[in-house]
């Protein structure tokens, strides 16, 4: 094995191969359990895909090559619902389209305003409920599925709707809501709507004659998260967190009470940042409902069993299909025999579509996101990590070692101290192209899952919660310092990225903790809070209420913690990334950053990319990205 020092270790996961593949987002079955379709991001371009696993050779077919497939309501999601021979996709027009399964074009279902999200064909077929957000109102509106009616509003009140489910018999609805200041994992209501009148025929549509909170709503403190009722119409299951833990609970709509499932340290739910999540699903006989748990940032999947009161991990860690996988996604399960589809990935295995059988047995591969041709020994298994605030309390995080199978080098790594965004959010042990590309070449990683982030119970969450830009800070500080004492990362040479609120992290660090990192590195960070409460999106604009404070008592600890007024402490290298369209973190929170580190001659660079927002889409935007931060890290780390 050579020597070459840290940092400069030649990697296969080059800047053009992080700008390859796809990435693949939602995946649903048909109502026959024939076709398989799912939604992949290609340089922007959202594209659906279909398949019919039981078919003689099973190919592929697009069936959106003309459109553009997103949602953007809030952060987006809840792109594609999928009917019997039909799937209804939201356009980048902001229109909700209809297009047939086989041969046939796309055609609008609803004019192009505001914008939907989330379509949901009824049992039947003929009528399609979905979220709908124009001029700063959100409602649950309803269309026929042949777009003959013009649409009507079923739900409002509320500032925010999500996951939309029909009952079996097409007369009722269950949803997420919630109010301002709330986020969705704060505190939501189960709404259960009930409706009467039209079908959709003849263009009539139905109305909500009744609308009743079954469980949460406001000055409840519980989340929920995903509704979805049983087959047979009996269960409606859902995820709550009024025991601390997101777990699965079940609602008996004959008897009319709730049953707890699970009561344990373990999250069956996700912070719902976008329309369309999903982690719970029925098996066919509604005998069972399948869940996705994560424990300490470890996906597994699970089957509860009704009647019997009793839950089984399926076809995971005794060998089975998805024994190699450590993240799972958007489950979905086939009305007609079962077979679970599902989106999955480790730190090793780029992100793909699978399905496996009912009891987790047999499985089968339907798509790779990427070419998966770089052995596995280039890549870093996780190591979870925990160590102590300076407050007291256990913090948590994943370490990578640097890996490579033909390079070795002397003494600790250099450490990225990644920070995630959100902040409400959670660093797992999935496929990140970031991370092997820095592990690869001879850097060491902290995934620091601070207080604050999900996968921990609900008292860790919310440790953050008046906290933020100073627990945050504190545990990335920390943890980086407990890596150095473990002997894991060189003290000398610690880096700290992230980006939006983890941008936000790395820019307080800098401010408050000036020569403690060699450098930094921000994607379209906050730094000013004032104009982000004033500027951001309707989803966030109350964030800051609960992570700082409200406004103008807290004023204060808004001017403190906001780094543009304290930039003049940054001495450190600092590189800046940002997309020019950015609705969530504007612009000019980073310009306003750079003209002080240009004006006070601090060594910084600062990359503005055209037509992006609040990430990269654009292949061409990650390769010149990833080209950028390794020539940053090469002159100020592995040079300096």
């Amino acid at each position: 094995m050579g020597k070459l020092p840290y940092g400069l270790w030649p990697s296969p996961l080059t800047p053009a191969r992080m700008a390859a593949g796809v990435r693949l987002t939602d995946v649903a079955w048909d109502p026959s359990g024939r076709a398989l379709v799912w939604r992949e991001e290609r340089s922007g371009q959202g594209v659906l895909v279909a398949a019919e696993p039981g078919a003689p050779g099973a190919a592929m077919r697009e069936l959106t090559p003309a459109v553009s497939v997103r949602a953007r309501v809030g952060y987006g999601g809840g792109d594609f619902g999928v009917g019997d021979g039909v799937v209804y996709f939201v356009g980048d027009d902001a229109r909700l389209y209809r297009k047939p399964l086989q041969e046939g074009t796309a055609r609008p279902l609803i004019p192009a305003f505001g914008s939907p999200a989330s379509p949901t064909p009824s049992p039947d077929g003929h009528l399609v409920v979905y979220v709908h957000s124009y001029e700063r109102r959100d409602v649950l509106a309803v269309v026929d599925a042949e777009g003959r009616a013009w649409p009507q509003v079923l739900v409002s009140g509320h500032d925010f709707y999500m996951q939309p489910a029909w009952h079996p018999s097409g007369r009722m609805l269950a949803l997420v809501a919630w109010r301002h200041p709330s986020m969705p994992w704060d505190e939501t209501a189960l709404l259960l709507v009930h409706l009467d009148g039209g079908s959709g025929a003849g263009g009539r549509l139905p109305v909500a004659t009744r609308v009743e909170t079954l469980v949460g709503g406001e000055g409840s403190g519980m989340s929920v998260f995903q509704p979805v009722f049983s087959p047979d119409g009996r269960w409606l299951a859902y995820v709550g967190d009024e025991g601390g833990w997101g777990n699965l609970h079940l609602y008996d709509l004959e008897q009319r009470r709730v049953r707890a499932v699970w009561a344990e340290p373990a999250e069956h739910g996700r912070p719902a940042w976008v329309q369309g999540m999903r982690t719970l699903a029925w098996s066919p006989d509604s005998r069972r409902v399948f869940v996705l748990r994560s424990r300490e940032g470890f996906g597994e999947l699970w089957a509860y069993d009704v009647e019997r009161r009793a839950a089984s991990r399926l076809g995971g860690s005794d060998g089975g299909p998805l024994g190699a996988y450590t993240a799972l996604d958007q489950i979905a399960v086939s009305p007609a025999d079962g077979r679970i589809a599902l989106l999955a990935s480790s730190p090793s295995i780029p992100w793909r579509l699978v399905t496996v059988d009912a009891d987790g047995s047999e499985g089968a591969v339907w798509r790779r996101s990427e070419a998966e041709e770089i052995p596995a020994s280039y890549f870093s298994a996780p190591q979870p990590r925990t160590w102590r605030a300076p407050q007291g309390g256990d913090v948590h995080g994943l370490y990578y070692a640097p890996a490579h199978p033909e390079f070795r080098s002397d003494g600790p790594p250099p450490l990225i101290v990644r920070v995630h965004g959100g902040p409400t959010s959670q660093a797992e042990a999935e496929w990140s192209p970031a991370v092997a590309f820095f592990t690869s070449r001879g850097y060491a990683v902290l995934e620091v899952n601070y207080r604050g982030s999900t996968g921990y119970g609900r008292a860790y969450r919310d440790a953050l919660k008046g906290h933020w830009g100073i627990h945050d800070v504190d545990d990335a500080i920390s943890g980086a310092r407990a890596m150095v004492e473990a002997g894991l990362a060189d003290p000398g040479r610690l880096v700290i990225m992230g980006g939006s609120a983890g941008g936000y992290t790395v820019l307080r660090a800098l401010t408050t903790h000036p020569g403690f990192f060699k450098a930094g590195i921000c994607l379209y960070g906050v730094a000013n809070l004032f104009t982000l409460a004033d500027e951001t999106h309707k989803f966030e604009e109350r964030y800051l209420d609960s992570l700082v404070g409200p406004l103008p008592e807290a004023s204060a600890a808004y001017r403190d913690r906001s780094p543009v007024f304290f930039a003049d402490r940054i001495r450190d290298p600092i590189a800046i990334f940002q997309g020019d369209e950015d609705r969530v973190v504007p612009k000019n929170q980073s310009d306003a950053i750079v003209e002080v580190l240009r004006l006070r001659g601090v060594p910084h660079e600062y990359h503005v990319y055209p037509g992006e927002g609040h990430g990269w889409r654009r292949r061409e935007t990650v390769e010149a990205f990833y080209r950028a931060v390794e020539s940053f890290l090469r002159r100020y780390v592995v040079f300096a």
